[in-house]
């Protein structure tokens, strides 16, 4: 489903019926006319014209889907930010750079182990009370997995304090 452009080129093979006041101002099985269209999409698409009365005005889409109502397909199109916007979420607050897999159920699985570490961790700091933010909290969890410490002492220790608990182990190489 996409938007047309204003300079779309096409056929009308046939107009179905549009409920009235819901916004709908026609649907149309359409049929695309010019020579590069045609090579990208020889097949009949569905024009649905649609007014949003909130921002007073005329949007067109375009779809392959024939058995849902054009109502529908509006208000899919329509909520099509808010999937956006999930999945920008999910590529800054997830870190997932890439998959394991590429079956769908690989992704799926990686997504929602991704998800349920970060619900956890958003748990374990209003539990704490802690004022640092998710990102903060999974990187310092990152980098101390196998630390022999809990994680209250782990995530609210102050600066000081973990600066001289990291350094402990440290090689000290020259004498400052």
């Amino acid at each position: 489903m996409i938007r047309a452009k204003r300079t779309l080129r096409y056929v009308r093979i046939h107009s179905l019926a549009v409920p009235p006041d819901q916004g709908v101002r026609s649907d149309q099985i359409i049929q695309l006319t010019t020579f590069y269209s045609l090579q990208g999409y020889p097949e009949r698409l569905r024009r649905i014209r649609f007014f949003d009365v909130k921002t007073g005005r005329f949007f067109v889409y375009l779809t392959n889907n024939f058995s849902l109502p054009a109502l529908t397909i509006t208000k899919l199109y329509k909520s099509r930010w808010q999937v956006e916007l999930f999945f920008k979420w999910i590529k800054q607050n997830l870190r997932i750079k890439s998959f394991f897999g590429t079956s769908p159920n690989a992704v799926k699985t990686q997504i929602w182990i991704a998800v349920c570490i970060y619900v956890l961790v958003a748990i374990l700091k209003k539990q704490l009370n802690l004022s640092e933010s998710l990102h903060k909290i999974l990187q310092v969890l990152s980098v101390n997995p196998f630390e022999k410490v809990t994680l209250q002492e782990l995530l609210t220790q102050d600066e000081s304090q973990a600066n001289n608990y990291n350094n402990q182990n440290q090689l000290m190489l020259f004498d400052l």
